[in-house]
């Protein structure tokens, strides 16, 4: 059974969720607030997290970034009834998986958890444990991306994206082809969260200007190393 930490402080939606989730053949540790559920994380191993937003102790993307610091692997998506692009974009930028708005159709959450898992247990290894990437070391054991004295630890996701962006170096990669092959949908939601890790990568590399990730709106983009 695949676990699921579910922090949500409405006792009445919470309850509900619990038991359709249970339904569904899904573990569910609930939690009502986001310090209760920062000690069952801290205590225990999740496939994946869902955290509403709004939540007394510890509000949901707080407790997002303090489970990132522990465990940075494990996908997590955002419940909330608000509605702001600010907020989506303030989750995004934190890595979540999804961004969803309440109300919602249960069977639509069930889907998505479903996909988001099916996607972090089926990450490709690479042949080759330490790649040369330019200047860099991209260490796939490790999950580090080092140069000179400095090391970059890197979650799944990067993990994937480097090595797909690798793959397909110094060519032109259309957007829809990277989204369906690191984030397995080429939705409007998957799209933005890729331009946030793009943007993330950009600042990983920044030390050799050999490299570059060059986009052409609404077309792709290219990983460039200069030989």
């Amino acid at each position: 059974m695949k676990h699921i930490l579910l922090a949500e402080d409405d006792f009445d939606f919470g309850s509900i969720l619990k038991q359709y989730l249970e339904l569904h053949e899904y573990k569910v540790s609930w939690a009502k607030d986001g310090g209760e559920a920062l000690e069952l994380f801290k205590n225990s191993s999740f496939d994946i997290c869902v955290y509403d937003v709004m939540m007394p102790k510890i509000d949901g993307f707080t407790l997002a970034e303090k489970i990132i610091e522990i465990n940075p692997d494990t996908p997590f998506i955002f419940l909330t009834a608000k509605k702001m692009k600010e907020d989506k974009i303030k989750g995004l930028k934190l890595g979540a998986d999804d961004y969803i708005v309440k109300p919602f159709e249960a069977d639509i959450l069930v889907l998505k958890l479903n996909n988001i898992i099916k996607r972090s247990k089926n990450i490709a290894p690479t042949v080759k444990d330490v790649i040369a990437i330019g200047n860099y070391e991209f260490d796939t054991i490790n999950h580090t991306l080092n140069i000179e004295d400095q090391t970059q630890r890197l979650t799944d996701k990067e993990m994937v994206l480097i090595q797909y962006l690798y793959k397909n170096k110094n060519m032109m990669i259309k957007r829809e082809n990277v989204l369906k092959e690191v984030w397995g949908n080429d939705d409007f939601f998957s799209g933005r969260s890729m331009d946030v890790f793009i943007s993330r990568l950009r600042k990983y590399f920044k030390k050799d200007q050999n490299i570059s990730i060059e986009s052409v709106r609404g077309v792709g983009l290219t990983f460039s190393i200069a030989e």
